[in-house]
């Protein structure tokens, strides 16, 4: 039976999409040193994310947008982006199985949430890797079309230096509005940046 492993990366930051991934590993072709994408240097990441593409029987990586994520809140974004990997894969797996304790409806697919199964199931990892390297490369996109906020170095995650870029300069058009530290009253929502 196939089995798909789903992840997401991308749910706390302040700025950027988020991300899913799902991915069928070829038990034939096993990858060593699959594990959550958050415990492996950014080098490991990019490799071990060459050799799931180049192993796995399928993979696909999907995203919802910041008006998505404003729109439908960050959970159900990110579910939504999930049944986009989903989809995208191409092949229809026996089983799905999600990181977490939430997950979108599959049309029928047997599923299950497993808690912290990014550190537990290795195509679960893969996913989560996919996932990491597919937002942190749209990050370092965003950051040269922003270079105010230092995306390329915090991934828009609510570091003393993203939050006083935000001070300085207010939210960018890729800023989650929806998120409490954007919106505070003192930031100018203009169109000048």
């Amino acid at each position: 039976m196939l089995i798909a492993g789903i992840d997401e990366a991308g749910r706390g930051p302040l700025a950027g999409p988020v991300y899913a991934a799902a991915v069928i590993l070829d038990p034939a072709r096993p990858i060593e040193g699959l594990r959550d994408s958050k415990l492996l240097a950014p080098a490991a990441r990019a490799r071990l994310a060459a050799e799931v593409k180049g192993r796995a029987l399928a993979w696909a990586v999907a995203s919802c947008d910041v008006a998505e994520i404003d729109a439908l809140n960050i959970l159900h974004a990110t579910l939504l982006a999930m049944r986009r990997a989903f989809d995208a894969l191409g092949v229809i797996p026996g089983e799905v199985l999600i990181d977490g304790d939430r997950m979108p409806d599959f049309g029928g697919c047997a599923a299950r949430a497993i808690v912290k199964g990014d550190r537990r199931v290795p195509v679960i990892s893969a996913a989560s890797i996919l996932a990491k390297t597919a937002r942190d490369a749209r990050l370092d996109e965003l950051d040269r079309e922003f270079p105010l906020y230092g995306f390329a170095q915090h991934k828009g995650y609510a570091t003393a230096e993203h939050l006083a870029a935000l001070n300085r300069h207010g939210p960018c058009p890729e800023h989650r509005r929806s998120f409490a530290p954007v919106l505070q009253p003192s930031f100018d929502f203009g169109d000048d940046l």
